[in-house]
């Protein structure tokens, strides 16, 4: 996975668009999902200046004992150029957190996204107030 290059079927209908990571090594605490979640505020679309976190793309984060996490995302178009490449930075970002597992990232169109998903500092970066 990667190199930004998604079948356009799984662009139009979702499904797995992201990996990253290895099974977690023993010993090692499981990562809380505030710390994948400030991982995720690093990874930005490069047409706004507002992470995607903040944006409102994660639709759900789900870490299990084993390490492994799983994510669910949106773009905020079907369309959107950096569609290709986008979830596989969130899939890295979330595997360089010290004790996670293997990363997989989903991509899902519903509910779709609209502004009102975006966090208040992002609608306020944004000028939207």
């Amino acid at each position: 996975m990667g190199g930004g290059d998604i079948d356009p079927e799984i662009l139009s209908e979702g499904g797995l668009v992201g990996k990253a990571g290895q099974p977690k090594e023993e010993g090692k605490a499981v990562p809380s999902d505030e710390a994948i979640i400030d991982a995720l505020r690093t990874v930005y679309d490069p047409e706004i200046p507002v992470n995607i976190y903040e944006l409102g793309l994660i639709y759900e984060l789900n870490v299990a004992q084993n390490g492994d996490v799983k994510i669910d995302m949106t773009l905020t178009a079907p369309g959107c150029p950096v569609a290709g490449i986008l979830p596989q930075q969130v899939a890295d970002a979330a595997s360089s957190i010290d004790g996670t597992g293997e990363v997989e990232v989903y991509l899902v169109w519903e509910p779709a996204w609209d502004m009102d998903k975006m966090s208040e500092d992002a609608k306020l970066a944004l000028g939207f107030f």
